[in-house]
């Protein structure tokens, strides 16, 4: 899952994204509502957290440019002010939630949780295939009912791969979605990482799930 974070705040911004890549999340930080609403634009994540009090153009304004764009990404403001008048006008404005400063990081990530379970484009959080199974939230794989141990990025790649089972995902998606937009796209460290996994998932006696489709990227076979 890959998420935008927008907050003029570089503390608090630089905290989500750490915290936040621990839940198994990619993150992208944006500091001022130009270039968020410019990377919310021209980018694909799954979810946007979006600060509403910001330099250049406000929360409110950013929102209205992404969905008057046609971008319907689920999106979480914050803001240090509440009240109902607050809320509806950002709501209105195209918000999918609302949380107040000062939060609790474990409200926050169930916020984030609730509306990606939500969206329509996420899948559940038990995934299986063949005999393999991840669970995103306790973020553990399994297969033929034996723990299989994956790093972070391992897993965020298997995560990618099997919310798109039976369907190519090209390099440029993978690059997109599992890295951050600081990833070199000419290092060879998706290959990398689809060699380890490959090791891991396909192993001795089972079914090989993970596949190559020249010129064109991976998938999981159904």
């Amino acid at each position: 899952m890959k998420i935008l974070i927008v907050d003029d705040d570089i503390q608090i911004a630089n905290f989500l994204k750490k915290a936040l890549k621990n839940e198994s999340f990619e993150v992208d930080v944006a500091n001022d509502g130009d270039r968020g609403s410019f990377l919310a634009r021209t980018n694909d994540y799954d979810i946007i957290v979006l600060d509403n009090a910001m330099p250049k153009k406000d929360g409110k304004t950013v929102c209205k440019e992404i969905r008057n764009d046609g971008v319907h990404i689920p999106i979480l403001m914050l803001s240090v002010l509440s009240g109902p008048g607050l809320k509806a006008e950002l709501l209105n404005a195209g918000a999918d939630d609302y949380l107040t400063k000062p939060f609790s990081f474990e409200e926050l990530v169930a916020r984030i949780r609730a509306l990606l379970r939500r969206s329509k484009d996420i899948t559940k959080e038990i995934i299986s295939i063949d005999n393999l199974e991840i669970d995103t939230k306790k973020q553990t794989v399994k297969r033929g009912g034996r723990e299989i141990y994956l790093t972070l990025k391992e897993f965020m790649l298997l995560e990618y791969l099997m919310q798109h089972k039976g369907a190519v995902v090209s390099r440029g998606m993978i690059l997109e979605h599992v890295w951050d937009m600081n990833a070199d796209p000419f290092s060879n460290t998706i290959e990398a990482h689809v060699s380890n996994l490959r090791k891991k998932i396909d192993i001795s006696g089972e079914k090989p799930l993970i596949s190559t489709v020249s010129g064109r990227g991976y998938k999981i076979e159904i």
